[in-house]
């Protein structure tokens, strides 16, 4: 959902997450996030939004693309593994931490994601809209 704000105008500035809003871990995992970004640092759109279009129209990704979350920061997109460890590098408690395991090759890493993410609407279910923010942190969702 864009407000009065495009998503161009957060590049740069703050960290895009982009996520399937109809599957329940993405949008659990959204609530996760913004609990613990205590620095302010993320903002958010479902990949089925106008903000979602704008982001895979800009790095030229297929309208489809929903296997991943993707996170945009300075200029650059990173998906699965790579995404979900640099956006726990910014958490808050002990959640840095786990950006060591970026060392493992990345095709171990998203082998895992990918497992995951190939399961999660048996294991986690699906919306049949997309996710909608709570009026309080409404002011994060481009």
């Amino acid at each position: 959902m864009i407000k009065n704000n495009q998503p161009s105008d957060y590049e740069g500035e703050k960290g895009i997450i982009l996520f399937d809003g109809y599957c329940n871990l993405c949008s659990w995992s959204v609530h996760f996030i913004i609990k613990r970004d205590v620095q302010d640092h993320f903002r958010f759109g479902s990949l089925q939004s106008e903000t979602g279009s704008y982001f895979l129209k800009k790095f030229k990704l297929a309208d489809n693309f929903n296997q991943s979350v993707a996170l945009i920061e300075d200029e650059a997109i990173y998906f699965k593994s790579d995404a979900a460890l640099r956006i726990a590098k910014r958490l808050r408690h002990c959640w840095p931490i786990l950006f060591i395991l970026i060392v493992i090759p990345t095709s171990i890493r998203d082998s895992v994601y990918d497992f995951i993410a190939k399961n999660r609407f048996n294991w986690f279910g699906r919306k049949e809209t997309c996710f909608v923010p709570k009026k309080d942190f409404s002011y994060k969702f481009l």
